[in-house]
């Protein structure tokens, strides 16, 4: 008995080369994304093909734990050497005004002066210089919280009240 395309065993060859065919479609096509799926991890990975996706994703995560350890360590540090400047600036003159004036009605322009110099507890200290014709004077007086030590005289008060008084041009000319 010879077989022929059109009885059983026929058409069974004939499914059976189709679907060899068809696997072999198949194997061709993943063999090609296989091949471009591999370039594009060297294009990742980099170039020596030795590791897999798993190896790189585990070298990313230790670069990054690496990394916000720096990152924690340099912002300490940096918190530290900030609080030292805040420290050192805390006493330093945030705060000033210059009251100008005539101590003795001479009408010899406004040469005596007294000068608030505060930080930013309002702690410091005026330094008031009277200037008459003949001799010049200087007092300094401590300044604690805003209120003198000493009795302040009109124009250091008035000094001092410049000195905290947000955006105030920080000289005046006083009155004669």
């Amino acid at each position: 008995m010879a077989g022929t395309i059109t009885d059983t065993q026929g058409i069974v060859a004939l499914a059976a080369a189709a679907v060899g065919a068809a696997a072999l479609a198949l194997s061709l096509a993943l063999a090609v994304s296989v091949r471009r799926l591999r370039r594009a991890q060297k294009v990742v990975l980099g170039g020596d093909g030795e590791r897999d996706l798993v190896g790189h994703a585990a070298t990313l995560q230790d670069a990054f734990v690496a990394l916000r350890e720096y990152v924690e360590d340099a912002s300490t540090r940096l918190d530290d050497r900030l609080g030292g400047a805040e420290t050192a600036l805390a006493g330093a003159i945030a705060h000033r005004g210059l009251v100008r004036y005539d101590a003795y009605n001479e009408q010899s322009g406004h040469q005596s002066f007294s000068i608030a110099l505060l930080d930013d507890s309002s702690s410091g200290l005026v330094l008031s210089c009277i200037h008459h014709r003949d001799q010049a004077r200087v007092y300094a007086k401590q300044v604690r919280a805003g209120q003198g030590e000493l009795a302040l005289s009109p124009e250091e008060l008035q000094a001092v009240a410049l000195a905290l008084t947000p955006g105030s041009s920080q000289a005046v000319a006083a009155p004669s």
